[in-house]
């Protein structure tokens, strides 16, 4: 079981692309892995950020939502293997 103390990140990025690559990869090798995605045009749990009075003109949308993708620390270095093919 993958917890917060035995994790390490294999993967952090913006290209969504990239993201379900490496999810496929660790997926048909059996590397059990977690994922969270942040996405920064998203209002912030505690109160109203400056988003809410400015928006996002201009902002490339490409680049609001930030992937990470973790495995196992004892899968480690079987997944970094297997990412730098």
């Amino acid at each position: 079981m993958i917890m917060i103390w035995n994790m390490k990140e294999v993967f952090v990025g913006n290209s969504l692309q990239k993201f379900t690559e490496v999810r496929n990869t660790l997926s048909s090798n059996e590397i059990k892995y977690k994922y969270k995605i942040v996405d920064s045009t998203s209002s912030s749990y505690f109160g109203s950020s400056n988003r809410a009075r400015t928006g996002t003109f201009g902002v490339n949308m490409d680049y609001t939502k930030t992937y990470y993708i973790y495995v196992h620390k004892n899968d480690y270095d079987s997944a970094q293997a297997l990412l730098r093919k």
